[in-house]
């Protein structure tokens, strides 16, 4: 569904130029439903924005389906994002008009594209449990049902590719849970792919796959070892400042070129810089300080 190779972002102003993407690859296939973590800075929103035809990019290669983003017309990037992709956002109200009901909200991205289809609306208000609360507004909504409403309105025109963008930043464990929930009836019933951006590993480790983008880049992945387990409650293993459920197993993204991504936490404890020692002995790669700085950190 996704294929990112080389991606570059670079914003220019007069005085700056600040690289947020610097040569991302990412696949994601048809029909998963996966996670992308990283830090504040990391590049992980500026992806989000590029899927989701909110951005462009500069440079490198960049599929969702059968669009190629990089060289996508401006009518083009309308088509796209009414029939490709649906957005959901941590602050709702980028999705929301307070003035309709939820089955009105639900409906204008039809009307907007000209296929109005009410019975659908409604099915997917009901999918997302509201079906006793579509004809009320905004106002006598939860913030948890107002999030509902949001997802609903993101899948109004049956999109391959759902982006949501921490989709339970506002609302507590249980909403959370909930939410999660209907993801995944969606991406099971529907077979609509699923990427969650999220600071929150909790919910990531809900998912089968996730991905850390770190400086820009793809830096690490954690597949789930048994798909079909999704306990509440696992042990952590740290990473930087943030956790990942045991259950997940750990892999360093290793790019065409060969180049890798080494946590930084490694480095600093082998007392490593910008140069490294290589030894390979037949089974395995060993990474040490070059000899000259060895007994001088």
């Amino acid at each position: 569904m996704i294929t990112c190779e080389g991606l570059v972002k670079i914003y220019k102003t007069d005085e700056v130029e600040v690289v947020a993407l610097q040569g991302l690859n990412l696949t994601v296939e048809r029909g998963e439903m996966m996670a992308i973590i990283g830090n504040s800075g990391s590049g992980k929103s500026t992806f989000m924005n590029i899927l989701g035809g909110l951005d462009r990019p500069s440079a490198g290669t960049v599929r969702v389906g059968d669009w190629d983003l990089l060289k996508i017309s401006d009518e083009q990037l309308v088509e796209y994002k009414r029939s490709t992709v649906g957005f959901v956002w941590q602050n709702n109200a980028r999705n929301l008009l307070p003035y309709l009901t939820a089955l009105e909200n639900v409906e204008m991205p039809m009307m907007l594209g000209g296929k109005l289809d009410r019975a659908y609306a409604k099915q997917l208000l009901e999918w997302v449990g509201l079906k006793e609360r579509m004809n009320n507004k905004l106002h006598q909504l939860s913030g948890g049902e107002q999030q509902r409403v949001a997802i609903a309105i993101s899948l109004s025109n049956r999109p391959k590719l759902l982006l949501a963008d921490e989709p339970t930043g506002s609302v507590d464990s249980a909403t959370s849970d909930r939410i999660m929930d209907i993801f995944r009836t969606f991406n099971r019933e529907l077979g609509v792919t699923i990427v969650i951006v999220t600071h929150d590993l909790e919910l990531a480790g809900k998912v089968d796959r996730v991905v850390a983008i770190r400086d820009g880049l793809t830096s690490t992945e954690f597949i789930k070892r048994n798909p079909e387990l999704d306990s509440a409650v696992y042990n952590t293993e740290t990473v930087g400042r943030r956790t990942v459920k045991e259950e997940h197993e750990a892999y360093v993204v290793i790019d065409r070129a060969g180049r890798l991504q080494i946590p930084k936490e490694y480095l600093e404890t082998l007392g490593i810089g910008n140069k490294a020692s290589l030894e390979f002995d037949g089974e395995k790669i060993v990474i040490k300080a070059p000899k000259s700085l060895e007994g001088k950190v």
